[in-house]
């Protein structure tokens, strides 16, 4: 399975904050699965810390790469297909991070590893419960 994460459950993952459920963490762990961390979550990360929103204990810059590398997250790029993808979502959450974060999984066929319920109202296959 090729799963993307969304911000929240990578920070999760990293940090050892909010549990994460037993079918998303069984399907982190096992290694036939690719994971992915979207740029869009890496400037959702360094917006938020700028903004004084997120502590970490070190720059998004060095902090990401090195915490996603760690556990072998492989990095996802936003592309125009994605981007595009945008005009066709219906408003049905207001998150712009999300809402791209969900256009990258439909056009690239990845599964959102997410505990968000207003994505699960889009046209994409979702993990956590």
């Amino acid at each position: 399975m090729r799963l993307l994460l969304d911000t929240s459950t990578f920070l999760w993952w990293i940090e050892g904050g909010e549990p994460l459920s037993p079918p998303a963490r069984a399907a982190l762990s096992d290694p036939a699965n690719d994971v992915f961390l979207s740029a869009v979550s890496a400037w959702e990360i360094g917006v938020k810390h700028a903004l004084g929103r997120l502590p970490l204990p070190e720059p998004p810059a060095r902090y990401v790469p090195a915490q996603r590398k760690a556990r072998r997250i492989e990095p996802l790029p936003l592309d125009e297909a994605a981007a595009l993808h945008l005009t066709l979502l219906p408003r049905l959450h207001r998150d712009p991070f999300d809402r791209m974060l969900i256009c990258q999984a439909i056009v690239g066929g990845l599964t959102l590893v997410t505990p968000d319920p207003e994505i699960a109202r889009y046209p994409v296959p979702t993990l956590w419960f």
